[in-house]
């Protein structure tokens, strides 16, 4: 169970780190949807490889070991910030305004 000020830091444009039991996946965080309720997500853009690589994870999840935030967004104008996956890394960087 994630923790209630963790909770509040995950929104779009944040750059966090998430480790679950399968190991552990930094990235930029596009989006949140449905609040608190119990099917809430995040999802999260990472690119390895120079292939860009997403994971949705349940914010109730028993798997989700630890999220940590590594940056916030300096601002962000939208809720959902999909338009990062047509940028490369350096121009989403610069958009958002955070070291990602």
């Amino acid at each position: 169970m994630i923790p209630e000020e963790i909770l509040k830091q995950i929104r779009s444009g944040a750059v966090v780190s998430v480790q679950d039991k399968l190991g552990a996946f930094k990235g930029v965080v596009l989006a949140r949807k449905h609040g608190n309720e119990i099917g809430a997500t995040f999802t999260v853009r990472a690119i390895i490889d120079e292939i860009g690589c997403e994971k949705i994870y349940p914010i109730n999840s028993p798997n989700i070991v630890k999220v940590k935030i590594l940056s916030s967004p300096k601002r962000v104008r939208r809720a959902k910030i999909y338009f990062l996956r047509k940028l490369s890394k350096k121009k989403s960087r610069k958009k958002i305004g955070v070291a990602a």
